[in-house]
């Protein structure tokens, strides 16, 4: 699970792996909203990229069994650069 280890630099980095790991570890999104203590709604949104609150955050990665470690960034690497760019393509198909 080396993705888990990228530096996530914006909210739709932390929102895919969110979605990673769910789909890996092949929990329902009702189950872990459940965890959570939030809605359904919050989590599908979260894994969209978009802006939640950090206690939502917090709770769902809990729920995952997952937290937040706080890193210094440097400039990101080719590998981090190219998967971001491949994931705004593919986000971009569906409109």
């Amino acid at each position: 699970m080396s993705f888990m280890k990228d530096k996530n630099r914006t909210i739709s980095d932390i929102g895919r792996k969110v979605r990673e790991l769910r789909k890996l570890t092949k929990t329902r999104t009702a189950v872990i909203a459940e965890k959570s203590g939030r809605s359904r709604d919050v989590l599908n949104r979260l894994e969209k990229g978009q802006d939640v609150s950090l206690s939502s955050l917090m709770a769902i990665l809990a729920a995952l069994g997952h937290g937040i470690e706080i890193v210094k960034l440097g400039p990101p690497t080719l590998e981090e650069m190219q998967r971001r760019t491949a994931a705004e393509l593919e986000d971009g198909d569906d409109e």
